[in-house]
């Protein structure tokens, strides 16, 4: 067996999880599964609880789970951890089955924020819910963790609150909420909590909770990584500094790329600094010829820079970093200035590394209501040791026995989805250093890869194997919020701790980054090896520009680890949207695609490679989504499901939206360069629905729309009937709706008719037709009619634009979707049902 290894080259310096003194209720060992009712209390034996934990989800005890995992790490520490799991909201007396709890709530609105979980992109109502039994929606209040905190106020009023989870992570700050259009108060403020746990907080929460147990105040707890709190009172021993000391919304410095090497650094300057350079340069200063009018060469010498690490913009020293705290406005000045607002989300992304974040702190109210929002420095990453110890928890991998059917299983009326869709799947690390703009991973779990060792994730396969009932032989995942960083970092301690960049690898991958893929490679070989596996899948998504630089790890992942369809997210083809997303241009995913298909061309296989794309991203005009969808018509893709732009709380993709600012770049009053600082937001139903109908350019339902839209733009050459336009000039059978994979949310027919067409007559004028709707196809000039009903023997997939799969019989879907003129009719599809995204808590929703 191989020892655990810590990989990671951050700097190590915080108290060891496994360190603590376990609390003396250890006695009572382990539950089989953590209580949630009091007759389960009895059984153990127990009188009350320690600590009660308040979730949005129904009660999974997986540690893809996050309360599963934060009951257990309590449980270790010799706490008894009781749950209560999607209460009635409407009163206190839910919030009471447990008992008083001795020490503390714990509150979290579960895996995904309350708000994505329940509405769509349009803020429209979901009617189900993957993390409910029976996939029901309306189980948990918006804005859940702060209604939980004051249901948790009223049942038990002196005990304190200890809000975690990722609705919390990403309300830290004021932040602008996308639901009622405004700038929102921190959840600290508006939960009224004692205290509140971001990020991953295993490492924050045993200290708070060992802390409370012995008995210190939890006003006192101030000094926790990871922590956010409200404060009356200036901390002692802290210095205070603006944001604008930080960063000034005045003039621009222009900064070294640092993608340049030294040499075309100095090069741009006109200097030059490799020693061959500098050997030549000797030689002409030696040659009287050759330096005749040039000055003699001169010493240089080295100082420090002023501006950098001892003094500030206005030129005073600068504090030393760790005892320093840095003044974001105010929540009134954020609400009232977009400006302001765009600032301030873009010094809480610089102050994200945990190696040299500082300190925050934002002012709520005014006068006598006047309180501060305090946020800690982020929590110190886990070592490898200690994520192996918090997955090797015993986690009984099965939702709570109060879920069983009638029949005594997980599979009736009562299956949670998204239970199902990780019963088989493994986390084998944690992070994201990706720092795409519209993502949620990166303000919630950092940007440091937290690994587990290859012995605890091959443990961990054994133990799918061999306890989970029905499984088949078919793990569903190795991977994490991304599949192929594991074991990825910096090369240099010194520079991981010293960086602020928001991204590894972009505008391109770091010269600092190592992309070694062979330990993932190594995990994925030993893990299919193992008795009893038949097949590894790689569900999470892939950085393709990362996989690219190691030729091994995609011919392994192609050969062996894709079930026939590999889904990526290039996320759109143009540089204007794609640098606001902080994304790869489109040419990485031609090499990897070239890659892909050349390996599984070797496989002697058929797999095909699904692109994802964002639609009415911030930073995308309408030219940029018409290029798109002439580039999807050109590589024959046919998108089913259609991704819109979500502005999550905090992300900065959402700061964009809110500001129409880059925070990508410092945020001026005056701009400069309109082009790179002025951001073009998509805004209202009707543009957001034009951007969708370009994804789905395909779809009869979008073509009224769009032919309106191209002839607005000046592209009307793209109208017509043959196979280099883009649209027809004809309109089939349509209903006007759009029948999602997610049945439950789609629309209903929004006028038109089953059995109404039209076509352009020579005057330019749309002429009615009608058919009779069981006509599935009636030639009628230049104009094919196709009612709602499939074709028999039409496949039905996923991305309409690709094969079938081999020994695959057809489906029927539920929308109806026209046919177009005899070029290309044959290659119409019908969209097929999908499964919904459990995000595995990153907040990030397709």
């Amino acid at each position: 067996m191989n020892a655990p290894i810590d990989v990671s080259f951050f700097p190590r310096n915080a108290k060891p999880l496994t360190s603590y003194r376990p609390y003396w209720a250890k006695r009572f060992g382990v539950a089989p599964y953590l209580p949630m009712s009091r007759a389960e209390m009895e059984q153990l034996g127990w009188d009350s609880c320690d600590v009660v934990l308040v979730t949005g989800d129904a009660y999974v005890d997986h540690p893809s789970f996050g309360m599963a995992v934060i009951g257990r790490v309590l449980e270790a520490q010799g706490f008894r951890v009781g749950i209560i799991a999607q209460p009635d909201w409407q009163s206190a007396d839910a919030f009471k089955v447990l008992g008083k709890p001795n020490l503390f709530w714990g509150v979290t609105a579960g895996n995904m924020d309350s708000m994505i979980n329940r509405y769509t992109a349009d803020r429209k109502i979901r009617s189900d819910d993957a993390y409910t039994p029976g996939d029901v929606g309306g189980k948990r209040p918006d804005r859940a963790a702060v209604v939980y905190s004051q249901r948790c106020r009223e049942a038990y009023k002196d005990v304190p609150i200890v809000l975690g989870g990722i609705e919390g992570s990403l309300r830290r700050i004021a932040h602008y909420d996308y639901w009622s259009d405004k700038v929102r108060r921190s959840i600290v403020v508006d939960s009224k909590c004692d205290i509140l746990l971001f990020g991953n907080a295993e490492r924050a929460l045993v200290e708070v909770a060992h802390r409370i147990a012995r008995r210190d105040p939890v006003e006192t707890i101030t000094d926790v990584r990871g922590t956010a709190f409200v404060r009356r009172a200036s901390e002692p021993g802290w210095f205070e500094i603006d944001s604008t000391e930080v960063d000034e919304p005045g003039r621009v410095d222009e900064l070294i790329n640092p993608y340049m090497t030294t040499s075309e650094q100095a090069a741009a300057q006109g200097q030059a600094c490799s020693q061959e350079d500098a050997a030549n340069s000797i030689a002409a200063s030696a040659d009287p010829q050759s330096a005749a009018g040039q000055k003699p060469l001169q010493t240089v010498q080295i100082v420090p820079n002023p501006a950098l690490p001892s003094k500030g913009r206005s030129g005073r020293a600068l504090p030393p970093r760790e005892r320093t705290v840095i003044r974001l406005p105010s929540y009134e000045q954020v609400k009232a200035d977009p400006v302001l607002y765009a600032h301030a989300n873009r010094v809480l992304h610089l102050e994200t590394n945990p190696g040299n974040a500082r300190a925050l702190v934002q002012a709520h109210g005014e006068g006598a209501t006047a309180r501060d929002v305090w946020l800690n420095p982020p929590p110190v990453p886990l070592t490898t040791a200690e994520m192996d110890w918090v997955f090797g928890l015993p986690y009984a991998r099965n939702p709570h026995p109060q879920y069983l059917d009638a029949q005594g299983s997980y599979e009736g009326p009562t299956k949670i989805p998204a239970w199902e869709m990780i019963r088989a799947s493994i986390n084998i690390m944690r992070g994201c250093f990706g720092g795409c703009t519209f993502c949620s991973i990166t303000e919630h779990e950092g940007r440091i890869i937290q690994s587990r060792s290859e012995d605890s994730i091959i443990a961990e396969v054994e133990d799918i194997r061999d306890k989970v009932k029905g499984f088949t032989g078919t793990i569903s995942d190795l991977g994490g919020p991304t599949a192929n960083m594991y074991r990825l970092g910096c090369k240099s301690p010194e520079i991981e701790a010293a960086c602020r960049k928001p991204s590894c690898v972009f505008p391109g991958i770091c010269q600092n980054l190592h992309t070694d893929h062979a330990p993932l490679v190594n995990i994925y070989r030993r893990a299919r090896k193992l008795p009893g596996i038949k097949k590894i899948l790689i569900g999470s998504g892939l950085r393709y520009d990362l996989a690219v630089k190691s030729p091994e790890y995609v011919k392994e992942l192609v050969q062996h680890h894709v079930g026939g369809y590999l889904k990526i997210a290039p996320e759109h083809t143009e540089a204007g949207p794609l640098s606001k997303m902080m994304k790869p241009g489109i040419g990485n995913y031609d090499r990897f695609k070239q890659m892909f298909e050349q390996y599984t061309e070797e496989a002697g296989k058929k797999q095909f490679l699904i692109p994802y794309f964002i639609a009415a991203h911030p930073g995308t005009t309408d030219e940029d989504m018409l290029n798109l969808a002439i580039w999807l018509k050109k590589n024959g893709f046919r998108a089913d499901q259609v991704q819109a732009f979500y502005p999550s709380p905090m992300a900065s993709a959402t700061a964009m939206y809110h500001s129409g600012r880059n925070p990508l770049t410092r945020v001026r009053r005056q701009m400069r360069d309109v082009a790179e600082e002025q951001v073009d937001v998509v805004r209202g139903e009707k543009r957001r629905r034009l951007h969708k109908a370009f994804l789905r350019y395909h779809d009869p339902n979008n073509w009224p729309l769009l032919r309106e839209a191209l002839k607005s733009m000046g592209r009307a050459d793209l109208i017509g009937n043959g196979k280099h336009h883009l649209i027809p000039t004809f309109q089939p059978l349509v209903d006007g709706s759009y029948q999602s994979a997610r049945k439950k949310n789609s629309t209903g027919p929004k006028g038109g008719g089953a059995g109404v067409g039209y076509t352009i007559n020579k005057d330019g004028k749309a002429v009615a037709l009608r058919r009779r709707p069981q006509e599935l196809e009636e030639p009628q000039g230049d104009v094919r009619f196709r009612s709602s009903a499939p074709q028999p023997g039409r496949m039905l997939t996923q991305n309409t634009g690709l094969p079938p799969r081999a020994g695959t019989g057809a489906r029927t879907g539920s929308r109806g979707n026209a046919g177009g003129n005899a070029a290309s009719a044959a290659g119409s599809r019908q969209g097929g049902a999908g499964t919904p995204a459990s995000g595995k808590g990153t907040g990030r929703r397709r």
